[in-house]
């Protein structure tokens, strides 16, 4: 299947498109005032010790304290070498994928013993700030190059779990090792499958330079400060996805092109006639219909070629996924319609997890198979699905009821947060007060009013303000309860349909005060 990358360099953000055939299966946005911070390295100063937590806050310059985790930050970085590198073994060759590189790891010293307050740290950014939270940060820093990834505190060569093949994977480690390495650590990158020395050798040159110059800005900066940042969208897109797969890198812009053309010039030159400049009329998300797959992955319901669909929905703790038959009905056993729409549903919904960017805890409510075998050809398909998928997870088998729990590493916003806002009516509920309940409100609220101001403002007006919708209903559905209450009260009722929020209302004793 065709591979493409998209670029839309826009006025304020930078949008890149990965496309497998038609179907968008990756969105990555950047604002230009708010570029991302993952891979960023600072001198931070702690501000406060958790004991309790076993965690600490770090000053690194942002509108929030940082997280750091006692299992983040150690002083015998020797100890994460071993534990992360080769599973405890010292002499083993690593076999890790290099994006579990900034993964939790258990501590055996307290925190309090590792960290005080006013203490200046060096520090990478493994997770962007989501929510109310802060960064989550990390002592271990690792540093990608275009085949390599370096890490200053590690002693270990190892290869990419995604690379398969034990004799290339021997051939990677002996290219690498007769290199003149600095001190620390290399991981081989899947993107290295099918290179040698010359390519490792820029690589080493590279990310040892890159070092040196943070180590030398740590000694003079004062903290909090940053000591290096990430590359732009595009040149990270061109590091990371920009691979012999990619059929074509399109980009929307004359000065965008012309860096991407330098980045891949410098990267991957081999594959520089594959980076061409879009210059139709027509906007290049429209011409590629990116931005109606932008929208359905912004709606909580996507449905399936075959008619059925898949709904998902976020909570604090989780996300769910249920698959539905909709309106499919199938042609032979029921069995074997849930089974299709089961196995259609796992590509879809491998697919919306990765354009989301969905993460933490995932469950996927398929429908329910009568059949073991059916849930295991379920559970492998799934399985398959997520192999492209560059973010670790972690899936366990499908359960008697037809549920897979799973987790996915999110290092960044999912698509949803990042592209929209809390409704300011439903407050991220979904739902708001039906209009008789607000009447009802609204009835109670006037008489506790006419209550509390007393006799002697009998006859008064009271005004009520109040969304119009909820206005229309009170003058329709609701007048003749409207009649009754300013019967009951003795005071005229005027209804003003000028409140901006559904569920607000105002309520205003005219003539006498309030």
């Amino acid at each position: 299947m065709a591979k493409r990358i998209v670029v839309n360099a826009g006025l304020s953000e930078t949008r890149v498109a990965v496309q497998e055939g038609s179907l968008l299966t990756e969105l990555y946005v950047e604002r230009h005032r708010q570029r991302s911070i993952v891979g960023s390295v600072y001198k931070g100063v702690v501000t406060n010790v958790l004991p309790g937590m076993q965690a600490a806050f770090v000053d690194i310059g942002l509108q929030k304290d940082a997280f750091l985790y006692a299992g983040d930050y150690t002083t015998n970085l020797g100890d994460y070498a071993r534990t992360m590198l080769a599973g405890g073994d010292d002499d083993a060759d690593a076999d890790v994928d290099p994006d579990e590189m900034q993964a939790r790891h258990e501590s055996a010293t307290p925190i309090e013993q590792l960290l005080s307050r006013g203490q200046h740290v060096l520090v990478q950014v493994a997770k962007e700030s989501l929510g109310t939270k802060g960064a989550r940060i990390t002592s271990f820093l690792s540093f990608p190059g275009r085949y390599l990834v370096y890490m200053p505190q590690a002693r270990h060569v190892g290869v990419s779990r995604r690379i398969h093949e034990e004799a290339e994977r021997d051939r990677l480690r002996a290219a690498l090792r007769a290199l003149a390495l600095p001190p620390g650590g290399f991981i081989v990158r899947t993107n290295a499958e099918g290179k040698g020395e010359a390519e490792f050798a820029a690589d080493v040159e590279f990310l040892g330079r890159l070092w040196a110059q943070i180590q030398a800005r740590f000694e003079q900066a004062a903290a909090p400060a940053v000591l290096h940042e990430e590359g732009d969208l595009v040149f990270r897109v061109v590091r990371d996805l920009f691979s012999p797969e990619i059929d074509e890198l399109v980009i929307d812009s004359e000065e965008g092109h012309r860096k991407c053309v330098g980045y891949v010039e410098a990267l991957v030159p081999a594959l520089a006639d594959r980076a061409r400049l879009y210059a139709d009329r027509q906007p290049v998300f429209e011409a590629f219909g990116i931005e109606k797959d932008i929208e359905k992955a912004l709606r909580r319901r996507v449905w399936l070629k075959s008619g059925g669909y898949i709904v998902i929905d976020h909570t604090e703790a989780l996300v769910s996924i249920d698959v539905n038959t909709g309106k499919y009905v199938g042609k032979r056993d029921f069995e074997e319609t849930v089974l299709k729409i089961n196995l259609e549903a796992v590509g879809e919904v491998v697919r919306q997890i990765r354009l989301r960017d969905l993460g933490g805890i995932i469950i996927i409510d398929f429908i329910d198979m009568e059949r073991e075998e059916h849930r295991e050809q379920v559970y492998r398909a799934l399985r398959k699905a997520l192999v492209d998928d560059k973010a670790r997870t972690n899936v366990l088998q499908i359960s008697e009821l037809g549920l897979v729990e799973m987790t996915r590493k999110r290092v960044r916003q999912d698509l949803r947060a990042l592209l929209s806002a809390q409704c300011p009516t439903c407050r991220g509920s979904g739902v708001t007060k039906a209009d008789a309940t607000l009447a009802a409100e609204i009835y109670r609220a006037v008489q506790a009013k006419v209550a509390a101001a007393g006799e002697a403002q009998n006859g008064r007006e009271i005004l009520v303000r109040v969304h119009p919708d909820v206005a229309r209903y009170l003058e329709g559905d609701g007048q003749e309860d409207l009649a009754r209450l300013a019967q009951l009260l003795d005071r005229k009722l005027t209804i003003q349909p000028n409140h901006a929020d559904r569920e607000g209302y105002e309520i205003r004793v005219r003539g006498g005060g309030q």
